[in-house]
């Protein structure tokens, strides 16, 4: 693995959050800067959080604390998803926003677990 775009999380995360900026930008006006700022900002948080890891996976330690802050993004922004679709989207639900980022935090959450039993790195958090 050469890259942080090697990653699956990453390449999802980032898929993602281009799909969530365009649905957030046909949001009424009065919420493209409330929800739909909210909602763009957390689910970019994500695929950042992972790249910012990546770069300190020297430090097993470091990168294992990125990703979890990429893991409480993908929650936040389910948060927001499902606030959105019951405000907004109440005939047309984004179910499938929900399924894609419950998907990506499952693979956040194995991929910290594989980085905490596998990963060769230095442990201590420096």
């Amino acid at each position: 693995m050469k890259s942080y775009r090697d990653l699956e999380v990453y390449q999802l995360a980032y898929d993602y959050a281009i799909e969530v900026h365009k649905m957030s930008l046909t949001l009424p006006k009065y919420e493209l800067y409330e929800q739909g700022s909210q909602i763009r900002r957390s689910s970019k948080s994500i695929k950042d959080n992972i790249v910012e890891g990546f770069g300190r996976r020297r430090y097993k330690n470091e990168f294992i604390r990125f990703l979890v802050f990429a893991h409480a993004s993908c929650d936040e922004t389910i948060s927001h998803i499902e606030t959105i679709s019951e405000i907004h989207f109440d005939s047309n639900p984004l179910t499938d926003f929900l399924t894609k980022y419950d998907k990506l935090g499952r693979k956040l959450n194995t991929f910290i677990q594989y980085v905490e039993e596998q990963w060769k790195g230095k442990t201590r958090n420096t």
